[in-house]
C-alpha cells in the first residue's frame, strides 16, 4: 500500500483515499494538532478548535488512518474472513474511511458495523475509576469536547454525504455492555476499539475479540492515553486473563494493535 507521504506515484483510487483522510479529519482546512504535545492546556485548545469548531468527522490522526488502511487492505487481499467493526465512532469518520477502503479494494460485500451509544460517553464509577471520573466531570470533556456526543442521525447523514451509506453498513446503538454481544456477525477481520474508558474497552473486548479471525487485527485507539483513561489496564488485564501472547505494537504514542495468530 502506498501513501502520499512515501513520495511515490499514486493510483486514482489511492489519491481518493488520501484526500478522504484529509477531509474526514478536517486536515483539508488546517493541519491536525500534535497529539504528542506535552503542553496539555495548549493541546486541549488546539484539539477543541480543530475537531469541534470545524466540520471534522474523525478525531483519529492521519498516521492511524494510514495504519488502518494497511490493515484493511491486508485482510482483504489475504482473504481473512469477517466483517469490520468500530466500537466508539463519534461522527463516524473512521468507519466511513473503512467502508471506502473496502470499496476501493472491491470488497464492498463485507459489512461495516458502526457501534456507539450515539449520546456520548457513559457515566463512570468514581470509586472504581477515580481518574476517569475526575476527567469525565471536568470542563474539558463536558464543555470543550461536548462529551464526545454525536447522534445516530448525524452519523448516518455523514455516511450518506460521502456516498457510502448502503445496505452493508449497520448501526449498533446503545452501551457496549448491552449491544455488542448481540451483533449478528459470526466473524470479524478488523475490530477497532475507541471507547476511551476502562469498562467500555473491557466490554468491547469481551464481546468482540472471541470472534476476531486469526490473521485479523485488534486496534485500540486509546491504549496509551494514560492521562485520563484506564484503557491500557483493561487491555492488559484481558490479554493476561486470556493468555494472549501476540505482540502488542504501537501505531503511534497512544494507539496500539495486535494481529491475532490463533
Amino acid at each position: 500500500m502506498k501513501t502520499a507521504q512515501q513520495g511515490t506515484e499514486l493510483t486514482p483510487g489511492e489519491r481518493y483515499l488520501e484526500l478522504l483522510k484529509k477531509v474526514v479529519t478536517g486536515n483539508i482546512y488546517a493541519p491536525e494538532p500534535d497529539h504528542d504535545n506535552e503542553d496539555v492546556m495548549q493541546f486541549v485548545e488546539q484539539f477543541r478548535e480543530h475537531y469541534f469548531d470545524h466540520p471534522a468527522h474523525s478525531m483519529v490522526p492521519l498516521k492511524r488512518l494510514d495504519h488502518l488502511q494497511a490493515c484493511v487492505v491486508d485482510v482483504v487481499r489475504r482473504q481473512v474472513p469477517g466483517d469490520l467493526i468500530e466500537a466508539g465512532v463519534w461522527r463516524g469518520g473512521t468507519s466511513i474511511f473503512m467502508k471506502a477502503v473496502l470499496e476501493m479494494e472491491g470488497a464492498g460485500e463485507r459489512r461495516v458495523w458502526v457501534a456507539d451509544s450515539f449520546e456520548g460517553l457513559p457515566q463512570v464509577d468514581p470509586v472504581l475509576h477515580p481518574k476517569e471520573a475526575r476527567a469525565m466531570a471536568g470542563k474539558t470533556i463536558q464543555q470543550d469536547y461536548r462529551n464526545f456526543a454525536a447522534s445516530l442521525d448525524e452519523v448516518k447523514r455523514n455516511f450518506n454525504a460521502y456516498g457510502l451509506l448502503d445496505a452493508r453498513v449497520h448501526f449498533v446503538q446503545g452501551w457496549f455492555k448491552d449491544t455488542l454481544h448481540d451483533v449478528p456477525a459470526p466473524q470479524f477481520a478488523i475490530v477497532r476499539l475507541d471507547g476511551d474508558l476502562y469498562d467500555s474497552t473491557l466490554d468491547a473486548l469481551a464481546a468482540l475479540y472471541p470472534r476476531l479471525s486469526p490473521g485479523g487485527y485488534l486496534i485500540i485507539d486509546d491504549y496509551a492515553d494514560d492521562l485520563w483513561t484506564e484503557c491500557r489496564r483493561a487491555v492488559d488485564e484481558y490479554r493476561r486473563e486470556h493468555q494472549i501472547r501476540d505482540e502488542l505494537r504501537g501505531v503511534d504514542s497512544k494507539c496500539a494493535y495486535w494481529q491475532r495468530s490463533r
